[in-house]
Parts: C-alpha cells; sequence; structure tokens
C-alpha cells in the first residue's frame, strides 16, 4: 500500500498540505466539498500542485509535518521543482526541540533544511528528548490531535 503527502492551492491562495492512503479519493473529497469541516471547505476550488508517494503512514506524515513547517517560498519552490531555491530557503540555525519548555542542559537539535521524512537529527551534546508524542489523524475533519502529556511526571509512589 502506498501512502501520499500532497499540497492543494485554495482559491485564495493559501495551501493546505496533507497525507493519505488514497490521493484520488481524498482530492475528490475537497473539489466536491465533501467535509465541511476542513479548511480547504470555504476556499474552494482547490487544486493540487503537489503530491509525493510513499511506502510508509509515518513516511509521509513526517513529510506532511515538515512541509507545514516551511515558509511559503519553500513551498512553492518545491511546488516548481526548483530544488536549489528549496536548498537556499533551509534554515540552517539551531533551534529549540520542545516547544513545551525548556531541557535541563538547554537541549537543541540541527535543522536539517530538506530532509524528507527522515528524523531530526542531534547536534553533538544534545539530550535525548524522547520519542515523538503520538498523533491521530481525523479523515472527517482534517485535524491532527497531538498528544501534549508532559512526559516528565511520573505516578506517585515512583
Amino acid at each position: 500500500m502506498s501512502f501520499w503527502v500532497y499540497i492543494l492551492r485554495c482559491i485564495d491562495g493559501s495551501y493546505y498540505t496533507g497525507h493519505t492512503d488514497n490521493l484520488e479519493t481524498r482530492i475528490v473529497q475537497y473539489v466536491t466539498g465533501a467535509i465541511p469541516s476542513c479548511y480547504t471547505f470555504n476556499r474552494r476550488p482547490v487544486e493540487c500542485v503537489f503530491s509525493q508517494e510513499f511506502p510508509t503512514r509515518e513516511e509521509a506524515l513526517a513529510s506532511e509535518q515538515q512541509i507545514k513547517g516551511w515558509s511559503r517560498k519553500k513551498k512553492e519552490a518545491m511546488v516548481r521543482g526548483d530544488w536549489a531555491q528549496v536548498s537556499r530557503l533551509a534554515r540552517s540555525s539551531v533551534r529549540p526541540v520542545c516547544e513545551f519548555g525548556e531541557h535541563a542542559k538547554g537541549e537543541r537539535l540541527a535543522d536539517t533544511g530538506l530532509r524528507q521524512a527522515q528524523a531530526e537529527r542531534k547536534i553533538p551534546g544534545a539530550l535525548n528528548c524522547g520519542p515523538p508524542r503520538p498523533l491521530e489523524f481525523d479523515v472527517a475533519t482534517c485535524d491532527i490531535k497531538l498528544d501534549i502529556t508532559n512526559r516528565d511526571l511520573k505516578p506517585e509512589g515512583t
């Protein structure tokens, strides 16, 4: 089974990025407005301007999340197939890992720019932040739900 990451251009000029296991059916849902609660519903017509196939859902989701973090210019460069520009627009700065607070030794990760569906790479001396928090994708509402529970909390008595 294949999985896809895709980018839609909406009538208002905004972009919507998602992933699916059936690209054709998913695009038809957006075009016909089959999901009224979806971001694209009031921004139709939409046009699929980019899609890429992946062997696993995890890789497609990782690519989707990566693309969602990109600037508009970087997304447009990728849609045009201008990989040199994508590379130029890649952030090379070190950034905090966790948006929920600082780690004991100020753990930071290197953003390696274009790295389709690959995990973040740690810089030397960084601490391990642990596995990614679980995500759930709700197809009916186009929502991604993130478990933001604090992993550092321990049950009483431990």
